[in-house]
């Protein structure tokens, strides 16, 4: 008699990744907020021990902005990430993330005003009107309000999830906004390699963002 086939087992299912568990840790979050303020403790750090250079008020006013920027593509990337890996317990960190680059911002503005304009509020509102970096700047920390101030469960539920989401994607707006203001910055002093490296981070996040967004456009008309 010819004994049966063996039924093939189907393949085990691996439990969460050691990243996946190591980011659903509940030291998870303070780890990541550590991380995002060290260069703010190294930069006060450095203002009080006078290791800024010969100017250190501009050091920390470009310091600030430049962290700035990195925050916000560290937030723009949490959800392409969680696409590409499958780590969904990167969602956690994007609220973090936001509101670290929220701070940063204000930290980089606070600083202009006090070191440059001695918080002088007309000297700063002519110096915003007269200057269009800095008024593309500020604009773009003026977007980020509404973002900081309904980034909590309770905006969510007074505003509802769909005005929430439509919201929140002003965060679109600050992108290309906040590398223009770094890019009028540099240009000042033909430093453009470092504006080239975050225009390139900044488009492809964006970019994948328009791409799914017209391909969910695509699914949609097809199925109507």
């Amino acid at each position: 008699m010819q004994a049966s086939a063996e039924r093939p087992r189907p393949p085990a299912r691996s439990g969460p990744s050691r990243v996946a568990r190591a980011l659903l840790h509940p030291a998870a979050k303070p780890a990541i907020l550590l991380l995002c303020l060290l260069p703010l403790a190294r930069l006060f750090y450095g203002a009080y021990a006078d290791t800024l250079g010969a100017n250190p008020a501009e050091a920390l006013i470009r310091s600030l902005g430049d962290w700035t920027l990195r925050c916000l593509c560290l937030t723009l990337a949490v959800t392409p990430l969680r696409q590409w890996t499958g780590w969904q317990a990167l969602a956690r960190l994007r609220r973090l993330l936001g509101l670290t680059t929220f701070a940063y911002g204000v930290l980089h503005l606070l600083a202009y005003a006090w070191f440059d304009m001695g918080f002088y509020v007309e000297d700063i509102a002519r110096d915003i009107a007269k200057r269009p970096f800095i008024l593309v700047g500020f604009s773009a920390l003026l977007l980020m309000l509404p973002l900081a101030a309904t980034s909590f469960n309770r905006a969510i539920k007074a505003l509802g999830a769909r005005r929430w989401q439509l919201l929140h994607r002003a965060v679109y707006a600050v992108a290309p906004l906040a590398l223009l203001h770094f890019f009028w910055m540099r240009s000042g002093k033909n430093d453009q390699a470092e504006v080239a490296v975050y225009a390139a981070v900044l488009g492809v996040l964006l970019g994948w963002r328009l791409l799914r967004h017209v391909r969910a456009g695509q699914v949609r008309s097809q199925r109507a």
